[in-house]
């Protein structure tokens, strides 16, 4: 009797170890695929919030040469992000795929579990129906050899009798769970209609944003005179600003000789000449500098609220217009009327002034051998000469007759031109 109650109590012991850790397994791995499920969902929220945000500005743009222009910018950047969410759901069904299937197994097997859980039960209950009647139980307890054995046997029978009691319980158990895994079934495939749901809505939502996108498109090309003047006349603003950039650090360095020839002369013995730097190169300027550099790439955006880079930086082919070049000495960033421009960065106002080419007024800001550049503002807040601080407001954005509201923002290591995005977080 002794050996196979042991044998029994030994596969008890490790069905109950066993079991709980193939449940924690199985419940580590469905939650890890539930973050990954609900990472995608909130990409997919915040890409459907852009497209919200840049269906906004496209109802508050009136159509002109040039707002048409940043209107496709806007649809191209619509159309992409419209993309990303169809391409987000496929991801999000394709896992709800793996979770239902996965579920389905975990019911076969809990299936199988309970089936052999009832089968082990039967047994045991035709065994005590055959064996185990009360007179058989007086019986076996009776005809030990001693009084010792018919302890054991007493111990036996009870043991016996609460397994019985424990496979019961089992079944219930298993039963439950199988219940509450076919409720979990039953609600992934619900979530999963709702995205194929979500899905074909995006699909024909994209359709129609592309149709728009070609519509423009057609619009610019019979408008390319009209872009021609407009983009001609973007470039002589920025003309404006570069001269006065440049009028600026000639200033700073004539200043700059200056405060060197009234020193005795430069580091190198040759009195009066410029220095390598356009501007003053004391120590203040020189930290400024450094820690200006050292924020590459978490620079704060040069606006308050929500906004959409209509035109990048640099020289482009325009993806949709063969005959469209652009050009940009910084970006322009399209927001909503009334938002405010705000430093980067720690620094001193060394200009604010009218464009005499257009883009209203313009301020620049230095910071070290650095300078940031704020265009087409209508009120400014600050003067030349003052200090301001990190995400200090400069003044509000000029909402133009078309009913666009651009910032118009550069960077500069002195006279070198840099690409914001790649220092604005």
């Amino acid at each position: 009797m002794t050996p196979v109650r042991s044998a029994f109590s030994i596969r008890n012991s490790l069905a109950a170890i066993l079991l709980p850790a193939c449940l924690c397994f199985s419940a580590a791995s469905a939650s890890g695929q539930t973050r990954v499920i609900k990472q995608l969902e909130d990409k997919r929220k915040s890409a459907l919030e852009e497209i919200e945000w840049t269906s906004r500005l496209l109802g508050e743009t009136r159509s002109s040469a040039q707002s048409s222009l940043n209107r496709l910018n806007l649809l191209a950047g619509q159309v992409a992000a419209r993309r990303q969410i169809i391409d987000l759901l496929n991801q999000e069904i394709s896992l709800m795929d793996r979770e239902i299937g996965g579920m389905n197994a975990e019911l076969g097997e809990l299936g199988e579990d309970l089936g052999a859980i009832r089968i082990k039960y039967a047994k045991s209950l035709q065994n005590i129906h055959i064996r185990h009647s009360i007179q058989y139980k007086w019986y076996f307890v009776l005809s030990a050899e001693t009084f010792t054995q018919s302890i054991r046997r007493m111990r036996y029978l009870r043991e016996y009798s609460g397994q019985q009691k424990h496979q019961a319980s089992l079944i219930i158990k298993k039963q439950t769970e199988i219940n509450l895994k076919q409720m979990e079934i039953e609600q992934a495939r619900t979530e999963k209609l709702s995205l194929l749901d979500i899905r074909e809505k995006e699909s024909s939502q994209l359709q129609t944003e592309e149709a728009e996108q070609k519509a423009e498109v057609s619009q610019l090309t019979q408008k390319q005179k009209d872009l021609q003047t407009e983009l001609s006349r973007k470039k002589k603003e920025a003309e404006a600003i570069d001269r006065q950039i440049e009028n600026l650090i000639n200033s700073e360095m004539n200043r700059a000789m200056a405060t060197d020839a009234s020193a005795g002369g430069s580091k190198s013995g040759k009195r009066g000449a410029a220095p390598e730097s356009g501007f003053l190169d004391t120590k203040e300027e020189r930290q400024l500098s450094s820690s200006f550099a050292a924020n590459r790439g978490r620079l704060p955006y040069p606006l308050t609220g929500k906004y959409k880079i209509v035109s990048p930086f640099g020289e482009l082919q325009h993806p949709e217009l063969k005959h469209v070049r652009t050009y940009n000495s910084g970006i322009d960033i399209q927001t909503t009327s009334g938002t405010e421009a705000q430093a980067v960065f720690g620094g001193v106002v060394t200009a604010a002034f009218t464009v005499e080419a257009g883009y209203n007024h313009c301020i620049i800001v230095r910071h070290g051998k650095y300078l940031t550049v704020y265009g087409n503002l209508r009120a400014v807040y600050v003067k030349q000469g003052d200090r301001v601080s990190t995400r200090q407001k400069l003044g509000k954005i000029s909402t133009d007759i078309h009913n666009a509201t651009i910032l118009h923002f550069e960077i500069r290591r002195e006279k070198e031109k840099l690409n914001p995005r790649q220092w604005l977080n």
